[in-house]
């Protein structure tokens, strides 16, 4: 150890959902890249004068963390991953690394990215150094990746609540691990051919709140240090793809016991999880929103949702929306819809001006497959400059509908997200956001929600996306397949567990 009171510790990750059915692509610019003192603002827990900042001396290389989107170009990743490689080995020598990552980032040409970039960084830091990862509990975790780190762990709650205390359990077991003089942990994997969207996997429901309970409880037991499932990342066409069970420890009586225990209990629910939501098609979901008199009502346009991977500008929803008579009616109901990225548009709205009437065609940029670009004519009603996202934001008032058109993609998860536009939400009749479960905000604002299961790069109904690269069988891909082998698989370090020097 570099000092027995300051370990070393660098800090570096990418982090990405990356959905090999969208045609969309990522670049560099995406992941918003942090170094040096930037980074250590990402983490509360590290601020100066709290209990871990002040346990070690912290290295910040690179991180970086992109809206999910498509597939990671192969020169922005050979471009961060450089830099954080050569980073790090200008920082040796190094007692440990804390690995922020995601999980399910894919890139042209790679499979199994977290893995490939982890090896880059242990071929320049050696296998000696003590690596602790965090991940979104939709990663995707291969028996490599997990040979590559030597703490591993996961959100524990979906919608994702627990992102900053996952992170902090990573680092405090990775400086805990460090103060220990002994070997490093021994961890139990077990993959489970399981593959289902996220939004049939919610911890607001049984029975993956039950799961995840079962998850702190096999880690408070002696001899474990953390317990972790991954329900996966459907929307990545890659061998990895699937669920996952990981428990770490000093007791491998007791690691895998708890690894086998988990398995079993995820497979023997295989079936039994439902949607976050009422679900439906878009139509029927429109028909049961403008009927019903709980106001507001949500609908999920989920399968051009951004944060699970969409590409973010297919029209197709708007399009059928503007096409119901509802709406020619004199006293129409007021729909938000959220959102097109459709630069066009925002231009022509930002060129004439708030108040002015506009006809303008956009959408469909990058994923023409279900609905060409949209043309309308609508009031210019807001515009919104310098989000980090969006760059740009505009609403069109197109009669009853307000429409957000965004210069680039956007999630819409929050109240501000509307009324830094002029609008009110709950006020509204209809609003529909591309998303899939509604987050926290907008859950609570709901009086009424269906999900709809709407054509996209992250389709709900994933027997219509195709996987062909995906180890079969799978369920429910294939739900008739035997039980597999839940039977814990002892993956060593690097170092084959010997005492660190």
């Amino acid at each position: 150890m570099t000092s027995a009171q300051h370990p070393a510790i660098a800090i570096a990750g990418l982090a990405i959902e990356s959905s090999t059915f969208s045609p969309a692509r990522t670049t560099t610019a995406a992941f918003h890249p942090k170094r040096g003192a930037e980074v250590m603002e990402k983490y509360a827990f590290l601020a100066p004068g709290m209990p871990l900042r002040e346990s070690a001396t912290w290295l910040p290389a690179l991180t970086g963390k992109a809206i999910p989107g498509g597939i990671v170009t192969r020169e922005a990743f050979e471009q961060l991953s450089q830099e954080i490689v050569t980073s790090v080995r200008d920082m040796l020598p190094l007692d440990g690394l804390y690995f922020d990552i995601h999980g399910a980032m894919s890139v042209e040409g790679i499979d199994d990215a977290e893995a490939v970039l982890l090896r880059l960084i242990r071929d320049a830091i050696g296998p000696d150094v003590v690596v602790s990862a965090s991940l979104d509990l939709h990663g995707n975790v291969s028996r490599e990746l997990v040979e590559l780190v030597d703490l591993i762990t996961c959100y524990r709650t979906a919608p994702h609540e627990d992102e900053d205390e996952t992170r902090e359990r990573a680092v405090r077991n990775l400086v805990e691990q460090l103060s220990a003089d002994g070997a490093k942990p021994i961890k139990a994997w077990i993959p489970l051919p399981i593959l289902l969207p996220g939004e049939k996997t919610s911890t607001r429901l049984e029975p993956a709140a039950g799961l995840y309970e079962l998850v702190a409880e096999v880690e408070s037991r002696s001899g474990i240090i953390d317990a972790a499932v991954w329900v996966g990342y459907a929307w990545a066409d890659e061998p990895r793809s699937g669920a996952a069970v990981v428990v770490t420890g000093d007791d491998r009586a007791a690691v895998t016991v708890g690894a086998q225990e988990l398995a079993t209990a995820f497979w023997e629910a295989r079936d039994r999880f439902p949607f976050v939501a009422p679900t439906d098609s878009f139509a029927n979901a429109l028909d049961t929103a403008f009927a019903s008199r709980e106001l507001p009502f949500f609908v999920s346009d989920s399968g051009d949702n951004p944060t699970a991977g969409g590409a973010g500008d297919v029209t197709w929803g708007l399009t059928e929306l503007l096409r119901r008579p509802e709406l020619a009616a004199p006293d129409a109901p007021q729909v938000i819809y959220a959102s097109v990225p459709a630069p066009t548009i925002v231009a022509e709205a930002v060129r004439a001006g708030v108040g002015a009437m506009i006809t303008a065609t956009g959408g469909a940029d990058v994923d023409a497959r279900h609905a060409g670009p949209l043309t309308v004519s609508g009031l210019v009603h807001s515009i919104r400059h310098g989000d980090r996202d969006a760059l740009t934001e505009v609403v069109l008032q197109i009669g009853s509908v307000f429409a957000v058109f965004t210069e680039l993609r956007k999630p819409y998860h929050y109240e501000h997200d509307f009324t830094r536009l002029g609008l009110s939400p709950r006020k509204m009749h209809v609003v529909i956001v591309k998303i899939g479960y509604l987050e926290p905000e907008l859950f609570d604002m709901a009086d009424g929600w269906v999900l709809a299961l709407t054509p996209g790069g992250v389709d709900q109904d994933i027997e219509r996306l195709g996987h062909r690269r995906i180890t079969r069988p799978m369920f429910p891909l294939d739900p008739t397949m035997a039980t597999p082998d839940l039977t814990a698989r002892i993956v060593p370090s690097l170092d084959g567990g010997e005492r660190r020097k």
